[in-house]
């Protein structure tokens, strides 16, 4: 557990052996806020991310609204409007520093997956142009031989088909001293089949959206609403571990969680790490993981510390459910890049140390009108609730006779670790 007494810092592991570092021998632990840190939260926030007010400012006015039409709508997008949403797309990416592009997309793996596609083709006199079309925009072909699809396909018929998400902001992921223009897509097989769980998600919410209509028909809807959408908001816990305490223990390198070892004389039997004072170190790392997700747009509303010891959290305010899903992963990928720049190693296991607590993700999830409104949210007058109760019966209906569905949902052999433990 990482603690701090002016520059000096504690690091309690889960054997109980503790060290004691100085700030001095972590260069990292506290940088001074120079240059694009001292900004703003509001003036950072977003800034690598082709929102629609970038659109607004970069697209002709007739493409912008046709454009919107597509995101809110999900009326198609032409060949015309696509060349020149690509080519705003591509030198506003050139201007932030990117030489390349991906379709960015979620396998079955877990993780992302992104094949990265540079902007340069040979003008045919010894020199080079920058092009992005609209085809590469809205479509690719990546090898889909070595991912798993479930048995859906032989190998044999490999393809795989990336299809640009225009609900889910393209945004340039900076990693490594480069930039890279990340376009969300889904990932399909030739016949349609999802290989990916961000078009699962992207078809239960349309024929969510299409009950939830007809059942505020039945109330006499606002005619302004045009859809219902699943909200969600993605709370992450994560564990942070001294990197020389972390690379002793090849369980936690191969497995991400300890398969051996005594239980600390101290763990969370006072639960006086909850909410506790942050660590001046942590509180560095936490920083700078908010200012990186911040340019990318995620909306982080809290940070603090949870439970068990060297446990900590943030979360964000709620978004449309595929736009909170990429952050989420946006989230992850941050929280394990940062960590090492501050000598710390993330564990985002479910239930990395045998007893005490686990960490994992609390999904807040709703479901509210384009209009704004919460459809789960009561109102002030009892007598005007029949529409809520009628939402909220239909999700009580939809967690008792599908319960097997949503359990299958959250198995996996990590998560299964931690169900049953500390949590329900």
């Amino acid at each position: 557990m990482a603690s701090s007494n002016g520059s000096t810092y504690s690091i309690t592991h889960e054997n109980g052996v503790t060290m004691t570092k100085n700030e001095h021998h972590h260069p990292h632990a506290s940088r001074a806020s120079t240059g694009a840190e001292s900004r703003r939260v509001d003036e950072r926030f977003s800034e690598d991310v082709f929102t629609l007010r970038v659109m607004q400012q970069r697209l002709p006015k007739d493409t912008y609204k046709k454009l919107l039409r597509t995101v809110n709508l999900g009326e198609a997008l032409d060949a015309h409007l696509a060349d020149v949403v690509a080519s705003a797309m591509k030198d506003w990416a050139i201007e932030k520093g990117a030489s390349h592009y991906t379709h960015w997309f979620q396998p079955l793996t877990g993780n992302t997956a992104e094949k990265h596609d540079a902007f340069i083709v040979p003008d045919g006199n010894g020199g080079a142009l920058s092009e992005f079309t609209g085809s590469a925009l809205v479509q690719g072909e990546p090898d889909a031989s070595s991912f798993p699809s479930g048995g859906l396909r032989a190998t044999f018929e490999a393809r795989g088909y990336t299809a640009w998400d225009c609900t889910s902001p393209v945004f340039i992921n900076r990693n490594g001293g480069t930039a890279t223009l990340c376009i969300p897509t889904v990932f399909v097989s030739w016949t349609g089949e999802a290989l990916d769980k961000k078009t699962p998600l992207l078809r239960s919410m349309e024929a969510l959206s299409t009950q939830a209509m007809r059942i505020l028909k039945i109330f006499g809807t606002d005619a302004n609403v045009t859809s219902v959408n699943a909200t969600l908001g993605c709370e992450q816990e994560y564990f942070l571990v001294d990197r020389e305490h972390y690379f002793a223990r090849p369980d936690l390198i191969a497995c991400d969680r300890t398969l051996f070892g005594a239980k600390p004389p101290k763990g969370q039997q006072l639960e006086d790490h909850y909410f506790g004072s942050i660590p001046a170190r942590v509180l560095a790392y936490m920083s700078e993981v908010e200012r990186e997700l911040y340019r990318l747009g995620v909306p982080l509303k809290t940070r603090h510390n949870e439970v068990a010891p060297c446990q900590f959290e943030l979360a964000p305010i709620f978004e449309t459910a595929n736009v909170a899903c990429d952050h989420q992963m946006l989230v992850m990928e941050t929280l394990k890049r940062v960590a090492p720049r501050h000598n710390l190693q993330c564990i985002l296991h479910e239930k990395p140390f045998a007893g005490i607590n686990g960490s994992g993700k609390h999904l807040t999830w709703s479901i509210s009108t384009s209009t704004g409104v919460n459809l789960l949210d009561p109102r002030d007058d009892t007598h005007m609730n029949v529409q809520f109760l009628v939402f909220l019966c239909a999700a009580i209906r939809a967690v008792d006779s599908y319960p097997e569905l949503l359990r299958a949902s959250v198995a996996s052999a990590a998560n299964d670790h931690r169900l049953g433990a500390n949590e329900a």
